[in-house]
Order: C-alpha cells, then sequence, then structure tokens
C-alpha cells in the first residue's frame, strides 16, 4: 500500500501556502513602499474624474476592454478546474507517464492525488477570483454610466466608483497570482526540491514586480503617495 511522502506533501503545499502568506506580506509592505498596484487605485480615481467630466463611449470602450480579459482568464480556468477533476477521475492512468518526468524522486499514486487536490484548490480560488472581479467590474460600469454629466460629481461619488474598480482590480491581480504560484505547482511533477526553489523564485519575482520594477518607479513618479 502506497504511503503518503512527508516531504512531497511539503512541497506540494508549500505553493499555496506563499500565495497566502504573500498577500499577508504585501499588505505589510504597503504601509512602508506602495506596491504598485496600489499606486494605480489613484489613477483609478483620476479615470474617474476625468470620466465624469466628459460624455463620451470612451470611458465604455476602456471598461469593456478590460472586462474581456477577466472574462478570458474565468473561462481559461473553469477549462483547467474540469481538466483537474478528469485528471482525477483517471489518476491511475497518467500516473506512470507523469512518474517517468521525475528526477530522483518517486511519487506515489497518493502524492499525486494529494498534489492535484492542492492544483484544484488555487485554481478553484482563482476562478472565484475572476468571477468576483468581473462581477465588480460590472458594478463599475453601471455606476459610470449613472453618473449625471450635467453637475459636477461629488468628491465622494467618485472615490466610490473608483474604490469599486480597485476592489475589482484586486481581485483580478490575486487571480492572476494564482496562476503565477501554480508554476511552481507544474515544477513539482519533476522534484519535490524544484517546487520549493520555482516557489522563492515566485516570491522574489512577484515582490520586483511590484515594488522594484521600472513600472513602479514610472507610475511613482506621477502618482502622490
Amino acid at each position: 500500500m502506497d504511503t503518503i511522502n512527508l516531504f512531497s506533501l511539503f512541497a506540494s503545499v508549500l505553493p499555496l501556502a506563499a500565495f497566502y502568506f504573500y498577500r499577508v506580506a504585501a499588505n505589510l509592505l504597503d504601509r512602508r513602499r506602495p506596491a504598485l498596484s496600489t499606486l494605480m487605485n489613484e489613477q483609478r480615481f483620476n479615470w474617474v474624474t476625468q470620466a465624469a467630466r466628459r460624455d463620451t463611449p470612451l470611458d465604455a470602450i476602456l471598461s469593456g476592454n478590460i472586462m474581456s480579459s477577466v472574462s478570458f482568464f474565468a473561462s481559461t480556468t473553469a477549462l483547467l478546474i474540469l481538466a483537474l477533476f478528469t485528471v482525477i477521475g483517471q489518476l491511475h492512468e497518467y500516473a506512470p507517464a507523469l512518474s517517468a518526468i521525475t528526477f530522483g524522486t518517486h511519487h506515489t499514486e497518493i502524492d499525486l492525488q494529494i498534489h492535484v487536490v492542492v492544483m484544484l484548490v488555487l485554481f478553484v480560488y482563482a476562478f472565484l477570483s475572476f468571477t468576483l472581479s468581473l462581477r465588480q467590474f460590472n458594478h463599475f460600469c453601471i455606476l459610470l454610466g449613472a453618473m449625471d454629466h450635467d453637475k459636477p460629481a461629488s468628491a465622494d461619488e467618485i472615490r466610490t466608483i473608483a474604490r469599486i474598480n480597485a476592489m475589482a482590480a484586486q481581485r483580478f491581480n490575486a487571480g492572476i497570482r494564482s496562476y503565477y504560484f501554480a508554476i511552481p505547482m507544474v515544477a513539482w511533477f519533476v522534484s519535490g526540491w524544484a517546487a520549493v526553489v520555482v516557489t522563492v523564485g515566485t516570491v522574489f519575482f512577484l515582490l520586483h514586480r511590484e515594488y522594484f520594477s521600472d513600472a513602479r518607479w514610472l507610475v511613482a513618479r506621477i502618482t502622490p503617495h
């Protein structure tokens, strides 16, 4: 009877744990150095401020493009979830092929089952994030379309609409981040150590992108913080 490899279990769960604690760490870092996503929230406020002054289809086009991207990721994630369910049901057929790509590590069928379930948890979270983001962007479009251009919008109204947009973007970023942490989960099939190394690399990559990238530096130049 197959037994659970403890290191294999650790390597399976590590990307999911890193995904969660990255968000906690990012909230703490934002207090000292605003992330690129945080800086962009101020630009969302500027967007809504300008939208309140113009009566053109430009803002509807911009919103439509954003929602198309979110919808694409939501539908793609749904297909991945279905694929993982299929793998769980026929894992005994896929196990020999998956074991053939490992280097120095033999994953038992129980190890594979646990790992596929962990991947399923990550992608279900991503799907829920994308669908919630899509719903919130829809709310943003409704609020944007409901603005009365015959009189100046209040600061509270503009801030509320911008905040809805920021919430939607936050959920979208969470879904995208799930895809990043799916990379070390794929590396796990090669080796548990590969999963550990790629998890650490993914964390540093995301931290650099949000806090030290050229894009962050450029946006910080024009955004008060």
